[in-house]
């Protein structure tokens, strides 16, 4: 047993090389900065980014979704997977160590020849046989296949990782787009049933009228047209508010059903965004390092699929106890034990392993396009979404420049209706595109919110 461990440390001092690649990190083409400071950048890489917005219910839902939510849970749960098979790849850098025990009875031939019975001529063909033993063996890495493959498994479990985190961020951007949208609706709603109370009241004026002579029966179909369109609508934007609550329901975690609310979206606090942005910032980005990741793993395996061109050495041992006798089982004279230095090495595979060299680096290149690509793709977002609160903004300012010209014109069409000037039609064309201008600039301003949640969704905070 010395022996076998002293021919185990005289290997492990070998195993020191490793073939294969190793890592180097790719230097991406992706410009050193753009739009804004790095101070600045620092101050808006808030990871509670939602907090910005400050409705209390928003950050409510936020940790519901976090500790409720099925996806993240289950790239959890992917985590934990990948850490047994790392903890499983690891275990061939060290010895196996087992024991083992049997206990049973036989018979053997007595016409093939001198009774083998523990080496003891002229025992009876009928025995019993004890056995108690220690049996350990070891591959040496000499190569380092062990270790590369070792290598993979760690930076596929950090992929993972990184992976929970894009499951993690993207969860965040889409309940707090999702709130966003669903107070949006709960706006539009609103607009919608206070116009259908005002072109009500106006129906009833003009019906009045119409009583009295005043107007012609068109424009009191005028005035009742417009009113029953606004009740139409009504329903449409209930419909889409119960179908965002569900929707919310189920980033929430939870079967489908009514949302809270908190602040109206006009009390919003529009979060402060500087006007650039420094490239290392993507550096947060979690899908930019999981895709690094998997391809520090695809590098490694290059190294376990080379490894198979050179000789395997393992080390296996055994030592215990035998015997007929149980009572005897434990006496110096039933000891038994071996070791042995199998090596084994290909010559001939049919080009197979030449085969798996080529997948292996075929597929490394492969996951460095896409890494290169990932990071592509991330300047692409930052950028969009920064045009995006910036354009944005100024398109919302010109809706209220819009909309205050059109109350004005409103207002301009009824004095001219009332004095005799214009038919109703002019009130009517006039107050449509009041409507229609309000609703439009609800929406406008709900893209506006949802641009500054996907600046920091695509920067990777909160991730």
């Amino acid at each position: 047993m010395r022996r076998w461990l002293a021919a185990t440390a005289a290997f492990a001092g070998l195993a020191g090389c490793m073939v294969g690649p190793d890592y180097e990190r790719p230097n991406p083409d992706a410009p050193p900065a753009w739009r804004m400071s790095e101070k600045a950048a620092t101050a808006v890489a808030n990871p509670a980014w939602w907090e910005q917005f400050s409705d209390p219910t928003l950050n409510d839902l936020v940790k519901t979704a976090l500790e409720e939510n099925k996806d993240l849970k289950i790239a959890t749960a992917r985590i934990d997977q990948f850490l047994g098979i790392l903890g499983t790849t690891r275990s061939a850098l060290y010895p196996q160590v087992g024991v083992g025990a049997a206990a049973g009875r036989e018979r053997v031939s007595e016409t093939a020849g001198p009774t083998p019975i523990l080496g003891v001529p002229g025992s009876t063909p009928t025995f019993n046989n004890f056995q108690l033993g220690l049996n350990a063996s070891w591959e040496i890495d000499l190569w380092g296949k062990i270790r590369r493959a070792t290598e993979a498994a760690q930076a596929t479990l950090l992929a993972s990782e990184e992976a929970r985190k894009s499951v993690r961020l993207t969860l965040i951007s889409s309940v707090a787009s999702s709130y966003i949208a669903l107070r949006d609706l709960d706006k539009q709603l609103e607009i919608t049933r206070s116009t259908a109370r005002a072109y009500e009241t106006v129906y009833n004026i003009i019906k009045l009228r119409y009583d009295y002579g005043w107007v012609s029966a068109l424009e009191r179909n005028q005035a009742k047209e417009q009113w029953e369109r606004a009740l139409a609508n009504i329903p449409f934007f209930e419909k889409a508010i119960a179908q965002q609550e569900n929707s919310l329901s189920v980033l929430l975690g939870r079967n489908p059903g009514a949302i809270p609310r908190g602040k109206t979206v006009d009390e919003f606090t529009v979060p402060a965004v500087p006007a650039g942005l420094p490239s290392e910032v993507l550096e947060h980005r979690p899908d930019v390092r999981e895709a690094e990741q998997n391809l520090i793993a695809a590098n490694a395996n290059i190294g376990v699929a080379k490894a198979a061109y050179y000789p395997s050495i393992s080390l296996t041992g055994f030592f215990g106890v035998q015997s007929a006798d149980l009572s005897k089982l434990f006496h110096g004279a039933s000891r038994t034990w071996g070791f042995a230095a199998p090596v084994s090495m290909p010559i001939f595979t049919g080009g197979a392993i030449a085969g798996q060299v080529q997948t292996a680096e075929a597929t490394r290149e492969e996951l460095l396009v896409r890494y290169q690509q990932v990071i592509q793709n991330a300047f692409r977002e930052v950028n969009d979404s920064l045009v995006d609160q910036d354009r944005t903004r100024e398109q919302l300012a010109a809706l209220g420049r819009q909309i205050d010209s059109l109350r004005e014109y409103v207002r301009l069409a009824w004095v001219r209706f009332n004095e005799g000037y214009t038919s109703y039609l002019e009130v009517t064309y006039s107050q449509q595109l009041l409507y229609d201008a309000e609703l439009q600039r609800a929406g406008v301003q709900q893209v506006l919110f949802q641009a500054y949640s996907n600046l920091y969704r695509s920067m990777g905070i909160g991730g």
